[in-house]
């Protein structure tokens, strides 16, 4: 275990942990110096990236009193690369939808240990997010045990979430790669996106691009089964969403990667009494990497959802660390987010719950760095 005090109010602690079928998953926990703790998230990554590419966000929602859980999923990261700490079973692109919802209710279930009695939500980016949604709903892979889970957790939210690409893959190939990977589920094909699709910072997208823990292919298994029950969501996933479970989904309009008229969709199906959809006008893919006023619009967004469906927490003692750690690594530090004092763009909104009064935040920085301190921030992993 090693751990980094962050510039301002939170502390960052890496680990590397046992999870389902013995895999080493590389982890880490974003605590604010606050106590006691207002809400937990545990979150998801995307497609082929890696939990340090958000150093540059989860301080910040550390700094609202708000802890963060995190960890490079299987088959990605470094819990797929490191050489000296992985599984000697994990590879890149060796995962599947069922391992990933036993990992997900692993990673619930590890973090709350940590954080006993404290509100949890379960939050995740693109495939991260279909991953969530399907999770909760539970369509191919129930269990008692996932059952308890998810009626564990206060709230879920989505940012770009993946149940539907927004230039869908050829169903022919998709055919053919389903064929091959009855016989060989982790042999990897090409999975390129377009980095400048991803948003529109130059800097952060070409840092994507020179990033060592990303490949830019998957497994025949791995992307067929993500495509699949994304589009899952859409045929029955829907119809079992939780009706008390509170959900916040995020979506720029300008999405090139995933379909922001498939989240909207999933949003109208759901039967939840509170539930709220955010349309980021003229937003990429990746909207915690636009622009300084937008990443910052996103964190005061999911603090806002959050902050309204929590108690204001009272004094108490500061929860036990995790123990289940392994050997120690470098710590990577973690920089703010910098920019000029800005309007965030306006937002249309929709929602079955009362507005946030986020939606015409006006977001002032004193920050100096500028954007080259995000990119710095995310290239040092």
């Amino acid at each position: 275990m090693s751990s980094f005090h962050g510039p301002s109010n939170y502390t960052m602690v890496e680990n590397w942990l046992s999870g389902p079928q013995e895999t080493q998953f590389y982890t880490r926990t974003y605590r604010p110096s606050s106590s006691p703790v207002r809400a937990l998230i545990v979150f998801v990554h995307g497609f082929q990236e890696h939990i340090g590419r958000y150093a540059h966000i989860h301080p910040l929602i550390a700094e609202r009193g708000i802890a963060v859980f995190t960890f490079d999923q299987r088959g990605f990261g470094r819990t797929a690369l490191d050489k000296d700490k992985r599984s000697k079973k994990s590879s890149w692109g060796k995962t599947g939808w069922s391992d990933q919802m036993q990992d997900i209710d692993w990673a619930i279930r590890t973090a709350q240990k940590e954080f006993s009695g404290v509100p949890v939500f379960l939050t995740g980016h693109s495939m991260g997010g279909g991953e969530v949604l399907s999770f909760v709903v539970q369509q191919s892979y129930p269990s008692a045990q996932h059952a308890e889970t998810v009626a564990s957790l206060t709230g879920v939210i989505v940012t770009s979430p993946l149940i539907r690409q927004t230039t869908p893959a050829s169903k022919i190939l998709r055919w053919l790669g389903g064929k091959v990977a009855t016989i060989s589920p982790y042999t990897l094909i090409p999975a390129a996106i377009d980095v400048d699709d991803l948003s529109h910072s130059p800097e952060l997208n070409e840092a994507y691009a020179q990033d060592p823990l990303i490949k830019t292919t998957g497994s025949l298994r791995g992307i067929g089964d993500m495509l699949t029950e994304g589009e899952k969501l859409l045929s029955d996933g829907c119809h079992h969403w939780p009706k008390k479970l509170p959900i916040l989904f995020v979506h720029g309009d300008a999405d090139k990667v995933t379909s922001i008229k498939a989240t909207q969709e999933f949003h109208e199906k759901i039967v939840a009494e509170d539930k709220k959809i955010l349309v980021y006008p003229n937003g990429y893919h990746e909207l915690q990497n636009e622009l300084p006023p937008v990443r910052r619009k996103l964190v005061a967004d999911i603090a806002t959802f959050i902050e309204a469906r929590t108690p204001t927490p009272t004094p108490a003692e500061k929860p036990i660390q995790l123990t289940q750690s392994a050997s120690a690594m470098e710590p990577s530090s973690s920089d703010d987010i910098n920019g000029n004092t800005s309007t965030v763009p306006s937002l249309t909104s929709a929602s079955s719950a009362p507005s946030d009064p986020s939606t015409s935040l006006e977001i002032p920085t004193s920050d100096a760095q500028g954007e080259g301190g995000d990119k710095k921030a995310q290239s040092r992993l």
